[in-house]
């Protein structure tokens, strides 16, 4: 074995291993952003559309 093969430095080029292995199989865990970043899309619908669907139990 030599000096520049730590058990550190194989552990944490084991998870480096690990992490990419995951992330090609499921892609990022977390978004680079999130809803509340990003500009709102809006769908054309207005608040009317939205209270004429709500179900009447929620009345």
């Amino acid at each position: 074995m030599s000096e520049d093969c730590s058990p550190e430095s194989d552990d944490a080029s084991r998870a480096r291993a690990q992490r990419a292995r995951l992330a090609r199989i499921f892609g990022d865990v977390l978004p680079e952003s999130t809803g509340d970043d990003r500009p709102t899309e809006s769908d054309g619908r207005s608040d009317d559309w939205f209270a004429s669907e709500r179900p009447p139990h929620h009345a």
